[in-house]
C-alpha cells in the first residue's frame, strides 16, 4: 500500500516576468491564496512556518505545514519547501531565468497521511493525479495574471509621480 500513497511530481511552467519578481513572489507564500485557487488558506505559525490548506476539483481538502527550506538552502532560484500533515515530503520550484521571462519547473514528493485517500488510493489514484494536474494548470495561470499586475503595479510613478 505505501507505494500506493507515495506521489512524485513535475511541472513545468512558464512565466512572463523577471527572475528577481518572480522569486519575490513565490518566496512570499503568504500571497498564494491571491493568485492559486486552489490554495485556499494559508496562515503563518512564526518562523518560516505555514498552515496551509489547499483543495482542487474533487471533494476533499489538504492541510498541512509547510516550512520554508530557506530558498533551496541559499540557491538562486530555488524555493522550497518541507511539507507535514496531510502531505509529508517536499515541494520545490526552482525558476530559471529566459530573457526577461522564466521557466520554474516545481517538483512535488510527497506521501499522504488522510485516511480517506489512502483507503481510495487503490482505485482512485488516476483521479488524484488528474486532480494534481488541474491545480498545476491553475497555479500556472494565476501566476501569469498575478505577475502582469505586479509588474505594472512596479511601473506605476510613485505619490507625485508623472
Amino acid at each position: 500500500m505505501a507505494g500506493l500513497t507515495h506521489y512524485v511530481f513535475r511541472s513545468v511552467w512558464e512565466v512572463d516576468a523577471p527572475l528577481a519578481d518572480v522569486c519575490r513572489v513565490l518566496a512570499d507564500v503568504e500571497t498564494y491564496p491571491s493568485w492559486w485557487p486552489e490554495v485556499r488558506e494559508v496562515r503563518p505559525l512564526g518562523g518560516r512556518r505555514y498552515a496551509m490548506t489547499a483543495r482542487s476539483l474533487l471533494p476533499y481538502e489538504l492541510r498541512f505545514v509547510s516550512e520554508d527550506g530557506a530558498a533551496g538552502g541559499g540557491v538562486p532560484g530555488v524555493i522550497d519547501a518541507r511539507l507535514s500533515g496531510d502531505l509529508e515530503g517536499f515541494a520545490r520550484f526552482t525558476v530559471e531565468d529566459r530573457g526577461g521571462r522564466c521557466r520554474l519547473t516545481y517538483d512535488q514528493e510527497v506521501d499522504t497521511h488522510k485516511a480517506l485517500l489512502n483507503r481510495l488510493a487503490v482505485v482512485a489514484r488516476p483521479a488524484f493525479k488528474a486532480n494534481h494536474a488541474l491545480m498545476m494548470r491553475h497555479g500556472q495561470a494565476g501566476l501569469r495574471t498575478y505577475m502582469a499586475g505586479y509588474r505594472k503595479g512596479a511601473e506605476r510613478p510613485g505619490p507625485g509621480g508623472a
